[in-house]
């Protein structure tokens, strides 16, 4: 089966086929900088990122992936104003911490990510173009403000399938001078309120370019007049992604050839968001959630489907999680000489899943049945059985994102830590810790046993308690010799004990 993607220009399932053979071009429109990523906002780039890898993995593909930065906007300069700090202080420190909550969730870095103010020639070089086309005019009040002309482009609409006469009035855009109150601004020209650091020269007049202008203008410097995939939130479909079709077609560029849009983040059926009191930071939430579950919740559902986060929403991504970390553990627990590579060949059900619109639900049904019958191979002592099943589930989830073995999550393993050697530590012991809890919840208290007493011999003291198991680094044999500990807490055991000590399983 050739890979299908919904796309919601024609709001079907089409066969994909990149314009270049071998090679894919993808615009993801990335975050205006105006406040910390929470994970409503970051969905996207998780998605996308399940999207490139299977381009890469699945098909072969070469992926020119660009993420922009909107870096200057109305709420960026309002919010800048307000704390007395300079809007691009403002916007770049934003830029960094969405760049660390990426870098949590093991989302790959983008083949460029450019800025809209590093890219103002190209928006003036289009807008002009646009202008001399007749799709667009300068206010004649002398604003400096530059408008696209709706009623001159009868195809206006039609991303969102929509009637120009049933539209509401454009809301990114003073009503001065514009023909139309549905005209939106390719150009704002510079208030006596804006400071002069957030203006750039034009031939109407300093100003600062239009939203949808920025991402027309930098899709089409690094992946040019056509490209393959235009890909965001389902909430930029209007007015966004509509206003970037008709002003790049009217400046007659083919532009985006399939379009694609992940659903929100809800709570409570609203849409996640600031103004709602509900957003949860990526950074704050991974100190007390791993990484890799977080990534797993965001990556589990399909993309086009909406996520209800409520209290507990991770519990059943960290149940999933552990159990893939203890198949793996029980099935290769000789990883340093016999680490799987995640090139062998990709089982047909998850292959058919993923070229049917990324069907990750189905894709990782096809992991799960991979990881019990991996697990069953080993109760019959069958070991080579279970190494190959245990490198097919490495293979799916690295494709996917959340393979636990990925050198990456051995820096993020979430909650307090200390150096980065303390995480590649803690990523490995819990992945031993989640082997003995479903030990022990099997009643294989023998197993169990044997895997508390190697860590025993690795130097490593488990401490079980009400929830969940705790380890820590074994003191020094010699009293004149500094104790150095290092503590985590790993996900809770199957079974629940109240005993504070080390336990010997075979009595718990």
């Amino acid at each position: 089966m050739s890979l299908h993607l919904h796309d919601t220009a024609t709001r079907s399932l089409r066969e994909f086929t990149p314009l270049t053979p071998g090679r894919v071009g993808l615009y993801i429109c990335g975050l205006t900088t105006q406040g910390a990523p929470h994970i409503g906002h970051v969905r996207f780039a998780v998605s996308f990122d399940v999207l490139r890898r299977w381009l890469e993995r699945g098909h072969g593909y070469e992926v020119d992936l660009i993420r922009n930065v909107t870096d200057i906007d109305d709420k960026i300069l309002a919010r800048a104003a307000d704390s007395g700090e300079q809007w691009y202080a403002l916007s770049y420190r934003n830029e960094v911490e969405t760049a660390e909550a990426l870098r949590l969730l093991g989302v790959l870095p983008p083949t460029y990510e450019p800025r809209a103010t590093g890219h103002v020639p190209e928006m003036i070089q289009l807008m002009e173009t646009i202008i001399d086309k007749g799709h667009a005019y300068p206010a004649e009040d002398g604003s400096g403000d530059v408008y696209f002309d709706v009623r001159s482009w009868p195809a206006y609409g039609s991303l969102t399938r929509q009637r120009l006469e049933d539209m509401s009035d454009a809301e990114d855009a003073d009503p001065r001078g514009k023909r139309d109150p549905r005209d939106f601004a390719l150009w704002k020209g510079r208030k006596p309120s804006e400071p002069e650091t957030a203006s750039w020269p034009t031939p109407f007049g300093p100003g600062r370019p239009g939203w949808h202008l920025e991402c027309s203008a930098m899709a089409r410097k690094y992946l040019g007049d056509t490209f393959d995939i235009h890909g965001g939130g389902v909430d930029l479909r209007f007015p966004h992604h509509e206003n970037e079709q008709a002003q790049s077609q009217a400046a007659g560029l083919g532009f985006a050839r399939y379009w694609l849009h992940n659903a929100w983040v809800t709570v409570k059926g609203s849409k996640m968001g600031k103004s709602l009191g509900n957003a949860l930071a990526v950074t704050e939430l991974t100190r007390t959630v791993r990484p890799l579950v977080l990534r797993y919740y965001l990556t589990a559902a399909h993309y086009r489907s909406m996520i209800e986060y409520h209290d507990g929403a991770l519990d059943e991504a960290q149940a999933a999680v552990e159990r893939i970390e203890g198949f793996l553990s029980r099935a290769l627990p000789d990883l340093v000489t016999h680490l799987p590579t995640g090139d062998e060949a990709l089982p047909e059900a998850f292959v058919t899943a993923m070229d049917d619109d990324i069907g990750v639900p189905g894709a990782l049904a096809v992991v799960h049945e991979t990881v019990r019958a991996g697990n069953s191979a080993l109760d019959r002592g069958e070991t080579d059985a279970a190494r190959t099943a245990a490198y097919l589930v490495v293979a799916m989830t690295d494709v996917l994102g959340v393979n636990p073995l990925d050198p990456a999550w051995q820096s993020n393993a979430g909650g307090p830590q200390g150096p980065d050697a303390t995480g590649a530590l803690d990523s490995l012991i819990q992945g031993r810790l989640a082997a003995r809890a479903q030990a022990r919840a099997d009643r294989d208290f023998a197993t169990a046993d044997a895997i508390r007493d190697e860590l025993t011999a690795a130097g490593i003291v488990i401490e079980d308690t009400p929830t969940g198991p705790r380890w820590s680094l074994a003191a020094p044999p010699t009293p004149s010799t500094t104790t150095i500990a290092a503590t985590s807490t790993a996900a809770p055991a199957s079974t629940t004990t109240t005993s504070t000590t080390t336990t010997d399983d075979s009595e718990a």
